[in-house]
This record gives C-alpha cells, structure tokens and sequence, in this order.
C-alpha cells in the first residue's frame, strides 16, 4: 500500500476578506460549485483542510455513468455527462474523461432481468442504454469466458481520473477567479440576525452571506456543530490499481463480483463489486432506524464491523468554538487501510471471467470512506432553517460521476438562477429533522 496523493494544487496565497460564497471541501462537487460559481461572476472562496481530491473524490473507481442510476438522480447525470464531456476544455487540463461506454454484465437471468426492469427508465430519459447477449457480448467483450449471458451497456458512459479530476477543476476554478485554500480548516459558521454572516477558518475571518457545506465523509460531524441532524454514515471502500494487459475490454465492466476500470496510465482500477465495510461507529446506534430499510436491502453488500473508527469517532468532539482546534485540523485526510483480501478476491473473481487479467500485477491499493444517506440519495439544497446555509453531501459513492451536475445544480440554486434539473430530490428537509441528534 502507498499513500494516495492527488495532482497539486497550489494555494491561494491570502485569506479574502470577504466574498459572496464560501465553499466548504475540496472534493468533487466542492471543486465544481466553485467553478460554475466564479465562471458565472461570483465572488467564491473554497476552503478545504487537507488536499484537494485527497479523500474519496481521489479514491473511486473512476466510473462515470448514467446506467442504472436511481431514478432521482439520473436527471443530474445526464447534465453532468454533458458537463464531463466538455471538462477537459473547458479547465485546460487533463481530467481523464473518455467518453468509452460502460457496462454490466449479466450471469443469470435473475440478474438479467433487474437490468432490463432498470430499462424502462433509461427509455423514459431518452438514454442509448441496451442489453446485449449472444454475438453482441462476444463482440463487445474480447476475451471473456462463457460465463455470463447479457449485458447492460451504454454507449455513452464513460470514465475519468480521480486523481486528476478534481485538482484539475480546483485549478481553472482559480484562473476564474475564485479564491482556493488548502490546508484551511473552516472552524465554525458565523451568524447574524438568524442568517448566515461569515465562516471562521484556522487562519482567519471571511466574511460571506452564503456557505455551502461539501465536505463528504465529514458533513455530518460539521453540521453538527451548528445543531444540525444530518443523517449520514460511512462506508469503507477497497480498490487497487494493476499494471496493464492486452485482449480485454477498454472500457469500465462491472459484475457480480468484480469490477475494473481502463486508467489513462494504461493499467487497470479493479475492486470486489457489491463488497464494502459498514463500520460500527456511535452514529450507527444513533442513526439505527433511519438505516435499517437500506442495511435490509443491501445487506449482501455490506459486511459490519467493529474496529477503531468506533473509538476514533466517540473520541471526537462534537461540538467545538471557533477559537478552538477542530477535528479538521487534527485529521487533514482520511486514509483508511484498505481490506486486502477484498483486492486478492475481486481480482481472483476478475481473471476466471478474463483470463487475460492473469498477466496483471498489483501496483497499488489503498481504500476511502463513503458518505451515505438513508436512501443513496444525496443533499443538493438549502436548509431552510439557516437562511444562506447549503449541503451538497450524502452522494453514496456516486459523487465523482454526478459531481459536474451537482456543482452546477448547487450553484444554480445558491445564486437563486433557474435550475438545470429539478432540486427537489434533493431537498435536506425530506429527512423531516433539524436539530442536532
């Protein structure tokens, strides 16, 4: 395992006095927000305590998909395929985006036929989705044993560099004028009058009428501080990184146990599909009931486990002053170990299906912490109860495909424009609670 570490980004030199947005993470959608913001002329400081990039939006798979999205937010990956397929001109730069086509492959008909139960959706939205079998999957798959009898795939997905990705966007998002701050913890939320009137950061006051709260894995820890029930909990993924090999598909492939994904540096991204830790921490007690429906329905997905992000997390404070060293500052990057035997077993799974992968060697590994909502559904909105106040989070590991569209939906909403997809999906106040648990 070595230390996961993003493409650079250099810092803005001062601390602004005052702007008309302050974003908070320097994420995916963080990054994004605070492009289309300072494109469209506001005034925006992005703060964000360790890297940009450096947690989860550095450490997914790289997919970026329509195919099989809920249904809620397949709206917001239309518009951010859209958006991914102008990235690279539009920041300059080398996002990675190739627009490749993606797919699922089927092993047997129950399999088959969620996939084609998903298709009416992608009929609805107009999408090239289509299920393959027979010579089709010959055709589109070089190399694959006999295995599996259909696929899912859509031409028009696609895949980025997450390592790239978001540094990339943080960059232009600079040369738009926005003001981008790494290692620069904001501390707490000022207010005035009820509404939003500033953040504290570790280095100083700025002054701002609206925040927008992005901060992935630690949104529900910040909000909070401010008497905020954010339902979210964590995830623990797993991934690796192999050399490359010829004969096999160029472009993202999933199954029911394995996944992996083309890189630009010519290897392979490969994970055990539908295996991810949910560690037992204090808020999984706390937030119980909430869960229960997604823990029923995924439960072949998630393995539970007692380990020392339990006594990490009831060791942090949850509520801190402004003058006072926040857990941002304490931790600047989550970097969980990643679970080995996942990786030995995605891959094992991966070269029964091509055997070609065989000639694979591991170069990497590591593993990132996922935020998730009750329903997979993430936060794009205001919380009425503090006017100024915004949460993008909660995407459930599909924040680095949607993050263009979020960041221009959150934008949209924050500016008061009219919006690209409809928001209410999104809304923080269908969970029905404000107040801090």
């Amino acid at each position: 395992m070595t230390r996961i570490i993003p493409d650079s980004v250099t810092s803005s030199a001062t601390l602004p006095d005052k702007v008309d947005v302050v974003v908070i993470g320097g994420g995916i959608v963080g990054v994004c927000t605070a492009l289309t913001l300072a494109e469209r002329g506001v005034s925006v400081a992005l703060c964000e305590k360790g890297l940009i990039g450096g947690e989860q939006s550095g450490r997914n798979w790289g997919w970026v998909r329509q195919m099989n999205r809920d249904p809620a937010e397949l709206p917001l990956a239309i518009l951010s395929m859209t958006r991914w397929k102008e990235m690279n001109e539009r920041t300059g730069e080398e996002t990675g985006f190739r627009q490749t086509g993606a797919a699922y492959l089927c092993r047997n008909s129950r399999e088959e036929a969620q996939y084609e139960a998903w298709m009416v959706h992608a009929r609805t939205f107009g999408l090239d989705t289509r299920m393959l079998r027979q010579e089709e999957l010959r055709q589109h798959f070089p190399g694959m044993t006999d295995g599996f009898i259909a696929a899912q795939y859509t031409s028009t997905d696609g895949r980025a560099e997450p390592l790239k990705a978001a540094p990339a966007i943080a960059r232009a998002a600079i040369r738009a004028g926005a003001h981008v701050l790494t290692g620069c913890a904001v501390r707490s939320v000022e207010r005035s009058a009820g509404r939003i009137s500033g953040v504290v950061t570790e280095k100083g006051r700025i002054a701002c009428p609206s925040v927008v709260l992005a901060g992935g894995a630690w949104s529900r820890l910040f909000a909070g501080n401010m008497g905020l029930d954010f339902p979210q909990l964590k995830i623990l993924g797993t991934v690796a990184r192999y050399s490359p090999v010829t004969g096999v598909p160029n472009i993202p492939v999933g199954a029911d146990n394995f996944s992996f994904r083309p890189r630009l540096d010519g290897g392979y991204t490969i994970a055990l599909r539908n295996a991810n830790i949910a560690p037992i921490v204090p808020d999984s007690f706390r937030l119980f009931a909430d869960f229960v429906p997604t823990l029923v329905k995924s439960w072949h997905e998630l393995t539970l486990r007692v380990g020392n992000r339990f006594i990490e997390e009831w060791k942090t404070p949850k509520s801190w002053s402004a003058e006072t060293i926040s857990p941002f500052e304490q931790v600047r990057i989550l970097d969980p170990v990643p679970i080995e035997r996942f990786n030995r077993e995605g891959f094992s799974h991966l070269i029964k299906a091509f055997p070609a992968f065989a000639e694979a060697r591991i170069a990497q590994s590591w593993a990132g912490l996922i935020d998730v909502t009750p329903d997979a559904v993430p936060v794009i909105g205001p919380v009425n109860s503090i006017p100024g106040f915004f949460i993008a989070g909660g995407f459930s590991g599909h924040g680095f495909g949607i993050g263009p569209g979020a960041g221009q939906l959150m934008a949209e909403i924050v500016t008061g424009a009219n919006t690209s997809v409809d928001p209410s999906p999104f809304r923080f106040e269908r969970f029905k609670r404000t107040k801090a648990a």
